[in-house]
């Protein structure tokens, strides 16, 4: 692979030899059915990619590392804006309902969490009671008060709407981005950290 990984892609191509030697046996019949994994942003050695590896459970979650070279697909959030599902679930009936305002936006957005993974590899991540996660690549600001306007058409939706604003030092919670707190935290592979511009991370608050 040419480009680097970012967090959120899907990759596929690891196998359960790459897991840790104690690793849980629901990761390696996650590996073994050929699931996907998910880039998670946190260091690691040259030549690999840190990811989380899903199981059926919401609890089932394992960190791992996935060798470059493993990587036989990769799709990013992205490409899945207006892949459809046959399941008709609330998560699905929201992302129905706000693709045309986010398409409209001006920003490249993106699905991820359980609603990108399912729609991606096909292997059922979703529920009844399952959160559309979004994000949103803003490699320019985004004001707090545009900010706000999401949100409340987010709460519009027939489910929990969360979007990750994706800036070039790290991401964002839209949530926390739209709150009035002078400082918000801003996640990056190197550490998370309070900051008061997400993308301005250097600028402090008054």
């Amino acid at each position: 692979m040419v480009n680097t990984p970012l967090a959120h892609d899907l990759l596929w191509g690891m196998t359960p030899a790459q897991l840790p030697a104690d690793a849980p046996q629901w990761a390696v019949e996650s590996l073994s059915a050929g699931q996907p994994v998910v880039v998670r942003r946190a260091l690691s050695a040259e030549g690999f990619v840190a990811v989380g590896v899903r199981g059926v459970l919401r609890e089932q979650r394992l960190a791992a590392f996935m060798a470059l070279d493993s990587i036989g697909c990769r799709v990013g959030p992205e490409a899945l804006c207006h892949v459809d599902s046959e399941r008709d679930l609330p998560a699905m009936r929201a992302l129905k309902q706000l693709r045309t305002m986010l398409d409209d936006c001006g920003w490249i957005w993106g699905v991820s969490g359980s609603a990108g993974f399912e729609l991606a590899s096909g292997f059922a991540a979703m529920h009844e009671g399952s959160d559309l996660d979004l994000i949103l690549r803003t490699p320019q600001r985004l004001t707090r008060n545009r900010a706000r306007k999401l949100v409340a058409l987010f709460d519009q939706a027939v489910c929990r709407v969360d979007m990750q604003l994706q800036t070039p030092f790290g991401a964002v919670a839209l949530r926390e981005w739209a709150s009035t707190s002078a400082r918000v935290l801003l996640k990056s592979a190197h550490q998370a950290c309070l900051v008061a511009d997400p993308w301005n991370p250097q600028e402090q608050a008054a």
